[in-house]
């Protein structure tokens, strides 16, 4: 298995400007780089201070050109978002960038007040992206291209800029519906999710279900490389774990009035943090984060690993209005010194731990 950074871009202070945010971005991508994480994904949202990250493609082109070695992804484009041929087209660019570094992450997206304003109805969310990545297919694996879909149409078109991994950069499906995830199945895609504040309880019928239909799919799911999304913070003062954790709940509240269409809107963009509905407790979610001194975010982990069994694993190390050098210190402890403990309690390198099977052909 591997690990990855995950960087939201999020927004908590109105003096921390959007340029402070972006560089702090990109220096944690490049020391993920000289530590030795195998990711760097790249959000994207529109339209308030949930993300400042419209374009994790303008992040990964930028980010290839100051790294060497990390893989760099979208986690995720929303393709609804999108006009198909361009997004075609830069998909292949940025892979040329990266020199075949580039994993497209990829969701129907959930916020409605995105949706509203680029003019799309997100009840359409689901059939569009299919259709999306239809033409994504077909654009990148033939010379020229035509679709006649219900949403997208598309003459004859060559997409002149051609990626360097053929025929197109690794697929990561983030939707976890069994449609999306039958889909992955069949055509030979990756899997992501996000644990958020579940429990391991709960993250273990998640990965039983995505077993169940790969396998209703003709595919072994023993070949699914998934990825999985978490919260990360390893240090030794409970002050900066407990804030932590509180930005984490920010973080988590401010998702869930853009998807429930209840967010208060200032000065355009900004989202007034409030609480949900059977929201946990401060020290409940605590208990479900990887947050803590080495020993507790060691144990937590080779949970996970052992009982929902990720190939990759990547991390929100800043999230809300955490401070870069917090981030930092847990990145530089992560690979220091939890991996180590990881591969002790383990008793296999890193590297070895749930390894997929090789995947020798997709359905259709």
């Amino acid at each position: 298995m591997d690990f990855g950074v995950f960087n939201l871009l999020q927004q908590r202070d109105k003096s921390k400007i959007s340029r402070t945010i972006i560089d702090e971005t990109i220096a944690q991508t490049k020391l993920a780089e000289k530590l030795g994480f195998a990711h760097a994904w790249f959000a994207e949202h529109h339209f308030s201070n949930y993300s400042l990250c419209p374009s994790p493609l303008t992040m990964a082109a930028y980010a290839a050109g100051v790294t060497e070695n990390i893989r760099l992804g979208s986690a995720v484009i929303v393709p609804p978002l999108h006009m198909p041929a361009r997004l075609i087209a830069e998909i292949a660019m940025v892979d040329s960038l990266s020199n075949g570094r580039l994993d497209v992450g990829v969701g129907s997206g959930y916020q409605t007040y995105e949706f509203e304003r680029f003019g799309v109805d997100i009840d359409d969310r689901k059939a569009m992206t299919n259709e999306m990545l239809d033409m994504i297919e077909l654009g990148l694996s033939n010379p020229n291209f035509s679709y006649d879909g219900e949403f997208y149409t598309q003459p004859a078109t060559a997409i002149n800029v051609r990626p360097v991994q053929q025929p197109y950069p690794p697929i990561w499906n983030a939707s976890k519906d069994a449609e999306s995830v039958g889909r992955a199945a069949r055509k030979g895609y990756n899997q992501f999710f996000s644990s958020r504040f579940a429990s391991l309880e709960e993250l273990v019928p998640v990965r039983k279900f995505m077993d169940e239909t790969f396998l209703a799919n003709g595919r072994d799911p023993d070949t699914m490389r998934l990825g999985l999304l978490s919260y990360c913070c390893i240090n030794d003062d409970p002050s900066v774990i407990g804030d932590y954790i509180e930005n984490c709940r920010f973080q988590q509240r401010i998702a869930r009035s853009l998807r429930e269409r209840r967010e208060n809107m200032e000065d355009d963009y900004w989202v007034e943090e409030a609480p949900f509905d059977a929201e946990p407790t401060l020290e409940e979610a605590a208990g479900h984060v990887l947050a803590g001194n080495v020993e507790t975010v060691t144990e937590r982990a080779v949970a996970i690993i052992k009982e929902v069994r990720p190939s990759h694993m990547t991390f929100y190390f800043q999230v809300g209005g955490v401070a870069h050098e917090v981030a930092a210190h847990s990145m530089e402890r992560w690979v220091g010194e939890v991996m180590p403990s990881i591969e002790k309690a383990m008793g296999i390198p890193i590297n070895a731990i749930n390894v997929p099977k090789p995947l020798l052909n997709a359905a259709d």
